[in-house]
């Protein structure tokens, strides 16, 4: 039997009244009061469906306003819902609002001791952990004194040095990252690693694309309070990286998944094997893709072509626009494109071949395709590719 999720959210929807005249508080109150729902409301979220599973790692991505910090709200309680539920199993580890849950009068020593009675440690776990803690943060005597002396920075290590001996079954995080120094960021992002290495789960908010992509392999995008795009996160942020680049130029932008299809991938045909089952190579061999793209209104696609270790790990990516390469047209709203890598300088391992379809000038992502290759052969070497190279002798 499948566990159920830590987190599901099911219809989720936040509104608030409209306050921004004269009257409307006192109008609000009076719905209020007479168990109404306000007559003028502003919708910040409307009809989000989401679940995280146990070892997941889900990034929510969007601009700003777009509801990304009011659902982690909703998610953990600080917020209720207008509409629709959602509930969460296990213990959960929340890093929202700077310093939320802080005493600014109490000294970071004693906000602590509240923050990890409230996340369940007894005194004497607390006490074996206070070093490590203390290590974690790295604020030196500042520990002793009242919070509200901090820097943003130092709030957020200590809140995460407290996160961090917790270790919840679920951590959520609303641009934590984005605050701490470089040294700091590059702590936290191994403490995640590991978290997720052995089987935490992370509910991640970021505008840091880069950070979305190192630690979570599934994305939600949010525009103006719906879910745009769900899935694989590196299919996911290429739609919303296109959007933006879209809309910096000027055009219109459409969320994939609220447009029909307009481009879509066919089939990939692998060293003449079709279909969509695995392919195996030998590393060092030459290796041929076949792909073909449809186009509904005819004008011609560009193909994305990107290989991934089997974890999701980006190795390498590039695309006909790219190169300047042309599609072979084959009637009917049909384009073929073939790449050829002559030495596949892979290590052996187990990765996957991914065929994009995109729309003509190469921003916005359509459809995906991926093939499963097994790459065989000896090696002695570490990592995901064979660089040529050569030893220099001496004096050389």
């Amino acid at each position: 039997m499948t566990a159920p999720p830590l987190v599901e959210a099911v219809g989720l929807a936040k509104r608030y009244p409209v306050l921004g005249h004269s009257g409307d508080r006192a109008s609000a109150l009076w719905d209020v009061l007479r168990g109404r729902k306000p007559r003028r409301v502003v919708s910040v979220l409307e009809g989000v469906d989401l679940q995280v599973h146990a070892g997941e790692s889900l990034a929510i991505i969007g601009e700003n306003g777009a509801g990304k910090s009011t659902l982690l709200k909703l998610i953990t309680g600080v917020l209720t819902p207008s509409e629709g539920s959602v509930r969460t199993r296990g213990t959960v580890g929340a890093l929202l609002e700077l310093g939320a849950g802080f005493h600014p009068e109490l000294s970071g020593r004693d906000n602590v001791r509240l923050s990890a009675a409230l996340h369940g440690m007894d005194a004497g776990t607390l006490a074996a952990k206070m070093p490590e803690i203390e290590a974690f943060a790295d604020i030196g005597s500042y520990i002793d004194e009242p919070v509200k002396h901090y820097s943003s920075g130092m709030v957020v290590r200590l809140g995460f040095a407290v996160v961090a001996a917790v270790r919840p079954a679920l951590l959520i995080t609303d641009e934590v990252l984005a605050v701490g120094d470089e040294g700091f960021q590059r702590k936290c992002i191994r403490w995640l690693d590991d978290y997720l290495a052995g089987g935490g789960t992370l509910l991640l908010v970021s505008h840091s694309l880069y950070h979305v992509q190192k630690l979570c392999r599934r994305a939600l995008w949010l525009h103006e309070g719906r879910v745009a795009a769900q899935g694989d996160v590196f299919e996911v942020s290429q739609r919303y990286l296109a959007s933006q680049e879209a809309k910096q130029k000027g055009e219109t932008v459409v969320p994939e998944s609220l447009a029909q299809l307009e481009y879509s991938v066919e089939s990939v045909t692998i060293n003449d094997v079709a279909g969509s089952g695995a392919v195996a190579v030998v590393a060092g061999d030459q290796l041929v893709q076949d792909v073909v793209l449809r186009s509904r209104d005819g004008s011609t696609p560009v193909l994305l072509n990107g290989w991934m270790r089997a974890d999701g790990t980006p190795v390498y990516g590039v695309s006909s626009e790219m190169d300047g390469v042309p599609a072979q047209a084959l009637g009917e709203g049909r384009f073929r494109f073939r790449l050829c890598f002559d030495a596949l300088p892979l290590l052996p391992g187990s990765y996957r071949l991914r065929a994009s379809a995109l729309d003509t000038e190469g921003l916005c992502l359509f459809d995906t395709l991926d093939r499963e290759v097994s790459v065989t052969g000896p090696a002695r070497e570490y990592g995901l590719v064979r660089l040529p190279h050569r030893w220099l002798e001496p004096g050389q």
